[in-house]
């Protein structure tokens, strides 16, 4: 089956949905039908017919541009743009539309109807439903809508068994009588006409889908009643494939229309070479697509597609961007146009140009939101991110940064020293003393958890390296972490144990901790106590049971504690205990 003919058979399913009220899926079905056949203006006119049903003049609005769009020359593509405006409340927009189709079709009665119709709504007072009785808004009423209002004449434009009615000058005119009295109704009841237009009016069948015919349309009634053999006869299969526009179109309209078809098969003769790997036989085939209808960007697509499985990523992205162009020319569906900026985004993926292709996707989303295209790009800034970074690494720079970092820690400009420490690490991150001298400069600058993680990452690096331990420890003494500060310098001696700065270190927090607390106030001791406390290290040592227990021997059972105090790993936890202030020592 080819895709014109799927195309049909998803829009007579939508034809049938929309006869039945079942909106959501007509519109479903005329999506498909645009999909298997995007050049066919009827599905994007009758896919804005269901949307204005649904009540959603903006897509239907879409849709109406879309159909004047594939095909300028059809005259309903501007009523149904004059009437999803009009039920937009955009007056002006919506008398200009139809302006527009009049100059073209001067003698469209739907469109003289509809342009009176928007005039009347933008210039005239808004009509009252209340005041007075009657059935439908006379005297003594009490709220129901006249339903002979604008929407029972939109509905008549759009149903083509109702249409014929509008040029009726005498059935209008009972129609304008009812609109300012509908009370009136009750003379008008012996009129088959008027009976059929109020039960559309009451919630009936309304409109229909005007370019597939209703199969009332299909087979005339007759008053002599009609053998059911002959009725059989007057509904053939074949000519229901033919829409009713067809016959008004001019020979230039036809051409145009059979080169649609014709491009459609060279592109379906495309796809078969290309599923072979035939490359450039395939090419051949959506060239002659794209001559015979240049207003296509599917064809366009299709050989960006060529090209990104030939590896050949520049005249990849040329089609891509050819593509757009068109498509945004002609109002391809958006998410044809998004499909198109995705597909260039992995042309440039290939290429390495990581910032383009981030673009492409991010002016995919901006046509058409989708999931997958917001993964493609989240993974594609990952990338970016990583290479950039990779790129950056240099330690000749690294170094000259280092060495104006230095310069400005000798002039005492800390923050210029900053920057350049931190542009070094950037340069060199696995460079233990760059991120030594950045701690010392954060230091200065009272970033006390900033040099603290800088120089436990020196340390990770090189744990050898006795200049980062040194610096913990004056980094932890200033953070009052006295307990991590002796384990600190004690880590550096083990190391080198004639290094002079651990070794003062180790002398000066001992000596603090010994000693300080004989000096400090009791509101002292107890905010060095809760900063011991916020240590997870210290809680940890709390929460042993084993511990505990110590703690109550040194008031209850001394012998007991001193004895406990000969295993090293328990006299470490208590040291630590006192020297983080915990703990208090006679």
């Amino acid at each position: 089956m080819s895709n014109s003919e799927e195309a049909e058979q998803f829009k007579a399913a939508g034809n049938k949905a929309l006869q039945s009220g079942d909106f959501t899926e007509a519109i479903e079905n005329y999506t498909k039908a645009i999909d298997a056949d995007g050049t066919n203006h009827v599905y994007y006119s009758n896919r804005s017919a269901a949307y204005l049903k649904k009540g959603d003049g903006n897509n239907a609005l879409e849709d109406a541009m879309s159909t004047i769009g594939v095909n300028p020359e059809f005259s309903k593509g501007y009523s149904r743009k004059g009437a999803a405006l009009h039920s937009l409340k955009r007056y002006n927009d919506a008398i200009a539309a139809y302006e527009e189709g009049l100059a073209k079709f001067s003698n469209d009665a739907v469109m003289k109807k509809g342009l009176e119709d928007v005039k009347r709504d933008k210039d005239g007072p808004p009509r009252s439903s209340g005041g007075g009785g009657g059935i439908f808004g006379g005297p003594g009423m009490t709220g129901m809508q006249n339903p002979f209002g604008d929407q029972l004449i939109q509905k008549m434009m759009l149903n083509p068994k109702t249409r014929p009615y509008l040029q009726d000058k005498e059935f209008m005119a009972k129609i304008r009588k009812l609109q300012s009295d509908p009370n009136s109704l009750g003379q008008m009841l012996s009129d088959p006409k008027m009976m059929e237009v109020l039960g559309m009016a009451l919630g009936g069948d309304g409109e229909t889908d005007d370019d597939e015919p209703s199969k009332a349309a299909e087979t005339p009634s007759s008053s002599n009643g009609g053998s059911k053999a002959e009725t059989k006869t007057e509904k053939p299969q074949a000519p229901e494939k033919e829409e009713e526009e067809d016959v008004s179109l001019t020979p230039a309209e036809r051409k145009k229309k059979e080169d649609q078809k014709a491009a459609v098969k060279c592109k379906e003769r495309g796809n078969e070479l290309y599923k072979s790997k035939k490359f450039d036989e395939a090419l051949a085939a959506y060239d002659e697509a794209i001559a015979l209808d240049p207003t296509n960007m599917t064809f366009v697509n299709n050989k960006a597609a060529v090209y990104f499985t030939a590896k050949k990523y520049d005249e990849c992205i040329e089609a891509c961007t050819k593509a757009t162009e068109i498509g945004k020319a002609n109002m391809a569906p958006f998410e044809d146009r998004a499909k198109v900026y995705t597909r260039c985004a992995k042309a440039y993926q290939k290429k390495g140009d990581l910032a383009n292709a981030i673009d492409m996707c991010k002016a995919a989303q901006l046509e058409s939101y989708d999931k997958t295209t917001l993964r493609l790009m989240k993974n594609m800034e990952l990338e970016k991110k990583k290479a950039d970074t990779a790129a950056y690494l240099d330690d000749d720079k690294a170094d000259e940064a280092k060495q104006r970092g230095n310069d400005h820690f000798r002039n005492k400009k800390w923050g210029d020293a900053v920057l350049e420490y931190e542009d070094a690490v950037k340069r060199a991150p696995k460079d233990a003393p760059i991120r030594n001298n950045l701690a010392a400069a954060l230091c200065k600058v009272m970033d006390f958890n900033g040099a603290k993680k800088n120089i436990e990452k020196a340390i990770e690096i090189d744990p050898k390296y006795v200049k980062a331990w040194a610096r913990k420890g004056d980094i932890e003494v200033l953070m009052k972490e006295n307990h991590k500060a002796l384990e600190s310098y004690k880590a550096g001696l083990g190391i080198d144990q004639t290094n002079a700065t651990c070794r003062e270190g180790l002398r000066k927090v001992t000596a603090m901790i010994n000693y300080g607390s004989a000096n400090m106030t009791e509101e002292e001791k107890k905010e060095r106590a809760r900063h011991g406390m916020a240590d997870p290290e210290i809680q940890s040592i709390l929460q042993d049971p084993m511990i505990q227990g110590i703690l109550r021997d040194f008031n209850e059972n001394p012998q007991a504690a001193q004895k406990a105090m000969s295993d090293p790993s328990v006299r470490a936890k208590i040291e630590k205990l006192i020297a983080s202030g915990v703990v208090q020592s006679a």
